[in-house]
């Protein structure tokens, strides 16, 4: 059984840098897709950062155009933890980011697809003030 768990959300001004983990169990990092999205009230879910993890445990990154070049998606294998680095934070930034993790073929990790993780964190809150 796949368990993900978010930490690191917090509230920070503009322009500041949040680090997002996600302590997972049951995953298998090889050809596995694990990914990030943000909720925010009024908007719909967005995806903002996929990573493939092929079986040779490198890993092909998809980010949001929003997020290109300011978010880092990673993932420690030995600690079973996937990252999010957030730099520069903006207003537009804020949100419940979660943690998803499934097994996709890498032309399905993509951030658009959503609707293809079975499994999901709890979610940790963002809050970027200006």
């Amino acid at each position: 059984q796949v368990r993900l768990m978010e930490s690191g959300g917090g509230s920070v001004q503009a322009g500041n840098s949040l680090r997002l983990s996600c302590a997972a169990s049951g995953v298998h990092y090889y050809s596995y897709c694990m990914a990030w999205f943000r909720a925010t009230p009024g908007r719909e879910r967005e995806g903002v950062a996929t990573l493939f993890i092929g079986v040779g445990g490198g890993g092909d990154a998809e980010y949001a155009d929003s997020v290109k070049g300011r978010f880092t998606i990673s993932k420690d294998t030995s600690k079973n933890t996937l990252y999010l680095e957030m730099n520069n934070l903006r207003p537009d930034d804020p949100g419940n980011y979660f943690c998803a993790a499934d097994w996709l073929p890498a032309a399905s990790c993509r951030i658009r697809a959503g609707k293809l993780f079975g499994n999901w964190g709890q979610g940790t809150q963002v809050t970027v003030s200006s």
